[in-house]
């Protein structure tokens, strides 16, 4: 009898697991020819594509700060279709185009997440789809061991926590490249580097964990930080060939006059980490192309770079470019036995939102079921199209991705 019971608790829990599916607010015809789902329920936890301030008649707020309440009743429509609240959402991320604009965000974020503010990270982009701010969001289905991370001494005027603990993971603010002491910016980038790293670190320890449990790093820079300088300072803190997946992504401004800020996910269980490399990528002392933590992958951003000798970005536009980041993104989903079906949420970083409907139409192509969220931003100003003298291209679009592994879309 009891073999016969484990093996229905075994189904049942498979079963769970299978009940992956579209979240969608709007009416079935709002979503006709939609790239992405306004939201993924992954089981464990709910992905938010990035919602504008746009309200469901299609009218735009006038101000700034009726346009960010706007762009979270849009999160909040889609948390609530999946069943829960805003006192799920575990971490959001919010592009404005204008970063003068920071302290109206932030006030509106206090009036909304009153009880336990979600992790954030603030970035200010050169353009968005729809004008002038984008948040998207994570959830957490269950609040069991749910609670805020707090390291001794914090101190700060943000409506988000430093980092939110889970019952599996922990999800960590942007910790900019400034003296948490005083505020200040140090002149020396690789001083602002080393802030925000120790600043980072100082939240893991605080929820008891270190560097070796994260998984997946954003570092967030504007051009003022050496790209050499960044990853010089960064690799001396983790284990050669073991980093966490990452996407470092150049914006146009950060809050405070930052020049740099990294915000992470770190797994709580060592054993639940697991770094995955193609076999014919070298270990990297920055980053891995993808980490587990659990069933869920996290990988990095790539681009059209074709890998190996003589390797660079060929492709002149952003549909063939995007091929060969679709490519790159496949080897890594494939060594960890997974493919693009479980694919729960991206990011996507366009050179030109111009480019947006060529990238959708190749974009599609990969995904056969249930299209996954997504967040899609122009976070600089577009680069130059010419090719350098080994005839290689600027990259006019990089994807990061999420993908939860056995799901099977509805």
């Amino acid at each position: 009898m009891r073999p016969l019971l484990a093996g229905l608790l075994l189904l049942s829990m498979a079963q769970v697991q299978a009940q992956i599916r579209a979240v969608d607010p709007a009416p079935v015809s709002n979503a006709a020819n939609r790239v992405y789902s306004p939201g993924i329920d992954a089981g464990d936890y709910l992905y938010v594509s990035g919602q504008g301030p746009r309200r469901p008649d299609g009218s735009l707020p006038l101000t700034s700060e009726a346009q960010v309440r706007q762009a979270l009743e849009n999160v909040k429509s889609i948390v609530q279709t999946a069943g829960l609240t805003m006192e799920h959402v575990v971490y959001t991320q919010v592009y404005l185009e204008d970063i003068s604009k920071y302290r109206e965000m932030n006030q509106v974020f206090a009036e909304i997440f009153v009880k336990t503010p979600p992790a954030r990270a603030v970035l200010g982009v050169a353009r968005l789809p729809e004008p002038a701010v984008q948040i998207n969001a994570v959830a957490v289905r269950s609040l069991i061991d749910k609670r805020a991370v707090y390291p001794p001494g914090y101190k700060s005027d943000d409506s988000a926590a430093p980092a939110i603990l889970t019952h599996d993971r922990l999800f960590l603010s942007a910790m900019p490249g400034s003296d948490p002491s005083t505020g200040k910016v140090p002149d020396d980038a690789a001083a602002q580097v080393d802030f925000a790293l120790d600043r980072m670190k100082s939240v893991l320890e605080a929820a008891g964990l270190d560097l070796r449990h994260m998984v997946f790093v954003n570092p967030y820079l504007t051009s003022d930080i050496s790209m050499r300088v960044m990853n010089q300072r960064y690799a001396l803190r983790f284990e050669f060939g073991n980093t966490p997946a990452r996407a470092t992504i150049e914006v146009s401004s950060l809050p405070g006059g930052a020049h740099i800020e990294y915000t992470a996910v770190a797994v709580r269980d060592l054993k639940q980490r697991r770094a995955v490399r193609p076999k014919n990528m070298l270990p990297s002392p920055t980053a891995s192309p993808c980490v587990f933590a659990g069933e869920t992958l996290y990988c990095s951003a790539k681009s059209g770079f074709i890998p190996g000798p003589h390797g660079g970005v060929y492709a002149s536009t952003t549909a063939h470019q995007l091929r060969q980041t679709m490519r790159n993104q496949l080897d890594n989903l494939e060594e960890a036995g997974m493919n693009f079906d479980e694919v729960v949420a991206t990011n996507v970083y366009l050179d030109d939102l111009s480019d947006m409907r060529a990238f959708d139409d190749v974009y599609a192509q990969y995904f056969s079921r249930v299209m996954p969220a997504r967040t899609t931003i122009q976070q600089i100003a577009p680069a130059e199209r010419k090719p350098d003298k080994e005839d290689h291209y600027p990259d006019l679009e990089q994807v990061s991705l999420i993908a939860v592994r056995g799901r099977s879309s509805q």
